[in-house]
């Protein structure tokens, strides 16, 4: 049962709200969890991140009490070493400890002499196992079958039902003390370990919540796991199946255009002309959607890719190599081409992907989906690409920010907004694709008026189409302002006035608000007194995303591609060039005008991080006396010019790092994924 059980930022479920509401607290420790794996004194780092979070739970006003259970001896200085650390801090807090001797058993008497409202035990177990090794997250005991006894539970399990059923007992919460902010996530509501609960099992009963929050949790555990999997196979392991999967994209067109056709006929009159076009498919764009996976297959491995190898001292290699982020959540609205583009990127960088359609779509995408997943292979595809499919998830989805890293919206300024209010996990993506052309005085008229039209009427819904003409003023005498009115119009194009035209066009609707997207055959017209004020402009009303200068002067053109801080900055070239494919990515997971790692179109690239990987033979800092710093870049530094694979770069030089190396001979020269 269960899952993540909070619907935003720590609000639980029915079914948390017990542990949520508890401010008196003991946390019980067994002994052994925290001892180090060499049987030799403990791990001071677990006990650090446990003094941590008792330290800021008694700063927030919680009354908390620590029980060590275990050996008494090991069990005073593992509480003395926790005391002394809490005197460290700021605030000083204080927090009651004691000592229980039986390691295995719940330190039920200490809690009730406390007045706990929540015991909290903590070992090396998560909690309890239940179906397919994944743990429950409310325990629920199985009902025994007709004429027989219920199956023995092991000692702490029945111990923790006992005392969380008893008429003067609390709720008892088994979990991991390895497990990153264990005790916060617990006060916070959030699902961690096993809880035992009467009236929280009853509430799980049958629960739709319980269910959606048990499904989101195990599809991104399971994508985290597949990613893994898929990091480990070769490039052309993965090439393969990018190749596999376009071409069952072509082999199932006519499966895949029936779906779609229903949720066509579905949605016809219920949702926006926008919305429709961006949902419907057709032979050509399913053409071109196996055009662009093959694409991506054919590119640069890009994993382990050195992006820069330094000597940090004689004999200390260091390499920053690419790696993939882990679990991927990309939510989009009425775009089913959108799901084989992200799901091929994310195959071929080696992420694990959760998609959310919007309902609209759901036929396609679960057309689309199956033939997907079955070219991925059943070992792999099913747990690698999840299709998400109701809103109970997401929102559960949203609050696993231990398990999901990073969120991408594609749709309305309403689904991002929403999303990035209701999670933690960082968030990729644009809120709006407010583009900008600025038509300057030394623009050639029959370009711009190639350029306007193609950037509105060539597919007037995308992001990347142009909402606003901004006209250098000297085109109201030399006729371009009505030529442009005139030629849009002609183009089914209703043109709306912005507040420097409104006097000499007041025949012309007049535009909603000086920032407005139409995603329609709309625009707003606009005029300026220079490519400055056309500059400032955009950077008040624009968002971020494309604009572009139509004119003949080169100095003037490379001032406002220099000037405008947008994602795609265009000289005498559509808007509606700010694409993954048009670009040569093969595909895009959406477009990004944050200022993080990826901006405009995100491709493979713009789904990696990187890693340090440091490769040494005894080396030891000793207060930084240990070394004799070089920082001496190598070569295949991506920086110098040079680049490549890992692998590669480790073998460049090799000869040379041997003949620094004092003995030892050092291992392989391999990267670890």
């Amino acid at each position: 049962m269960g899952g993540i059980l909070v619907d935003r930022f720590g609000k639980p479920v029915a079914f948390r709200e017990g542990v949520a509401a508890a401010r008196k607290i003991t946390v019980q420790v067994a002994i052994s969890s925290v001892a180090r794996q060499d049987g030799h004194g403990f791990s001071l780092a677990l006990l650090g991140t446990l003094a941590d979070q008792l330290q800021l739970l008694a700063a927030l006003g919680y009354d908390l009490q620590l029980v060590m259970s275990g050996d008494k001896a090991a069990a005073d200085k593992a509480t003395h070493a926790v005391q002394n650390l809490l005197k460290l801090k700021e605030p000083v807090v204080v927090v009651a400890s004691e000592h229980t001797p039986e390691e295995g058993a719940l330190a039920t008497a200490a809690a009730a002499g406390f007045g706990s409202k929540l015991l909290v035990y903590l070992s090396a177990t998560p909690g309890v196992e239940a179906a397919e090794g994944r743990i429950a997250r409310v325990y629920q005991p199985a009902p025994a079958p007709a004429g027989t006894s219920a199956a023995p539970q092991p000692p702490i399990v029945a111990a923790a039902w006992s005392a969380a059923s008893a008429a003067d007992g609390c709720p008892v919460v088994l979990a991991a003390v390895s497990e990153p902010d264990v005790l916060l996530k617990l006060a916070a509501g959030q699902d961690v370990g096993t809880l035992f609960d009467p009236a929280a099992a009853e509430a799980a009963g049958g629960s739709k919540a319980a269910a959606a929050a048990s499904s989101a949790r195990d599809m991104a555990v399971r994508a985290r796991a597949a990613s893994r999997k898929l990091q480990a196979m070769s490039s052309q392991e993965r090439s393969a199946a990018l190749l596999r999967v376009a071409d069952a994209l072509l082999a199932a067109q006519d499966d895949i255009l029936k779906a779609n056709a229903l949720d066509v006929a579905e949605a016809t009159g219920r949702i926006s002309d926008s919305l429709l076009q961006r949902l419907v498919l057709k032979p050509a764009k399913i053409s071109q959607l196996a055009e662009g996976i093959r694409a991506i297959a054919a590119q640069e491995e890009p994993l382990g890719k050195l992006l820069r190898k330094v000597e940090v001292a004689e004999g200390l290699i260091l390499d920053k190599v690419t790696v993939p982020i882990g679990v991927l959540l990309v939510i989009f609205e009425a775009r089913p081409d959108a799901l084989p583009q992200i799901a091929s990127l994310a195959l071929r960088s080696g992420n694990g992907l959760l998609l959310k359609g919007g309902k609209e779509a759901t036929h396609s995408n679960a057309a689309l989906h199956r033939v997907i997943v079955d070219a991925i292979g059943p070992d792999l595809g099913p747990d690698l690409i999840a299709l998400v499919t109701s809103r109970e998830e997401i929102e559960n989805l949203l609050a696993l920010d231990d398990v999901v890293d990073l969120v991408i919206p594609r749709g309305s300024n309403a689904l991002v907004s929403h999303i990035k209010r209701n999670t933690r996990i960082p968030v990729l993506g644009h809120a709006d694709g407010i583009c900008h052309v600025y038509v300057d005085e030394a623009a050639d008229l029959d370009t711009a008026l190639r350029i306007l039209l193609d950037a509105k009427t060539d597919y007037p819904a995308a992001c990347n189409a142009v909402e606003k003409v901004l006209l250098h003023r000297s085109w109201v005498d030399k006729g371009g302002l009505q030529a442009i009115q005139e030629a849009l119009q002609k183009a089914g194009v209703t043109v709306h006035v912005g507040d420097s035209l409104k006097e000499s066009l007041p025949d012309l609707p007049s535009a909603p608000s000086a920032r407005h997207e139409y995603s329609a055959l709309a625009v707003t017209l606009e005029l300026v007194d220079s490519m400055e004020s056309a500059i400032d402009h955009i950077h008040k009303y624009g968002s971020a995303h494309t604009d572009c200068i139509v004119t003949n002067d080169g100095a003037r053109a490379e001032a406002f591609l220099r000037g405008v801080d947008s994602a795609c900055v265009f000289h005498n070239a559509s808007t509606r060039f700010a694409d993954g494919f048009r670009f040569g990515l093969g595909a895009e997971v959406g477009i990004s005008t944050s200022r993080i790692h990826a901006r405009g179109p995100v491709g493979v690239e713009g789904l990696l991080t990187t890693k340090w990987v440091l490769r040494g033979d005894g080396h030891i800092v000793a207060k930084d006396t240990g070394v004799q710093f070089t920082h001496r870049p190598l070569t295949g530094n991506a920086a110098g010019g040079g680049g490549g694979s890992a692998a590669e770069a480790a073998g460049q030089g090799e000869a040379q790092e041997g003949r620094r190396r004092q003995g030892g001979g050092g291992g392989p020269r391999c990267v670890v994924m």
